[in-house]
């Protein structure tokens, strides 16, 4: 689905990722920690073809980044939900509404998909503020929001960005939850976080391979977590 393959990204004149080699497989579920400025953001704008590497290859689907016109970029990319560390909504426009707007993006009929919005609003826990503005949530809220919003096309792969770095530890759970849910049904699954208590918590609920940036590369992390 989402391969790397010795991939290397240059940034300020020297390598924040080297000789980085890894595949998502369908249906798996995998954590990205390490220090704040290792290049976890980076090493997920290269999963998901927002940064075309320096060095290897990056693979979307079985098509190479680099050979990949700006529409084929834009079709992989429906395939992937994206949870953002800082997500950002249209504050004119209810929550249900910025949660539809991928689909009006992509040029689906958002009227149609009225029922299927209404489920996942209800699945994240925010029905009773389908018609709120970006700025009334909380930040739990926002976060469930910026969820339900990267799954609403329905993609095969989603990478979550420290989605519970601005949440209380109850929310990180109920967010957790909903992320392995989403595993469940098959969908692949890669978290990126510094919060090695929710890596703990989380093993106890999910096969889950951790990963660690550590000296400009991806290793597999050892069973000290």
């Amino acid at each position: 689905m989402i391969e790397l393959e010795n991939v290397a990204y240059n940034y300020g004149g020297g390598d924040l990722l080297s000789d980085v080699t890894l595949k998502l497989a369908p249906g798996s579920f995998h954590f990205l920690t390490g220090p704040s400025g290792a290049g976890k953001t980076t090493f997920l704008k290269l999963c998901y073809g927002a940064l075309v590497p320096t060095a290897g290859q990056a693979s979307l689907f079985g098509q190479d980044v680099r050979g990949m016109d700006r529409d084929a970029v834009a079709l992989a990319r429906r395939r992937i939900g994206v949870v953002h560390q800082d997500c950002t909504f249209l504050d004119h426009l209810p929550i249900a509404e910025n949660v539809a707007l991928p689909l009006v993006v992509s040029g689906r009929d958002a009227l149609k998909e009225q029922a299927n919005l209404k489920d996942l609003l209800a699945w994240v826990g925010l029905s009773s503020r389908a018609q709120a503005r970006p700025p009334e949530l909380s930040g739990g809220e926002r976060q469930r929001a910026a969820l339900a919003r990267a799954i609403i096309m329905s993609p095969d792969v989603i990478l979550a960005d420290e989605p519970t770095g601005n949440v209380d530890w109850e929310m990180s759970q109920r967010l957790l939850t909903l992320l392995v849910e989403l595993n469940r049904m098959g969908k692949t699954v890669l978290v990126a976080t510094h919060d090695l208590s929710l890596i703990r918590a989380a093993k106890t609920h999910v096969q889950a391979r951790v990963l660690r940036i550590a000296q400009r590369r991806v290793q597999l992390a050892g069973a000290d977590l």
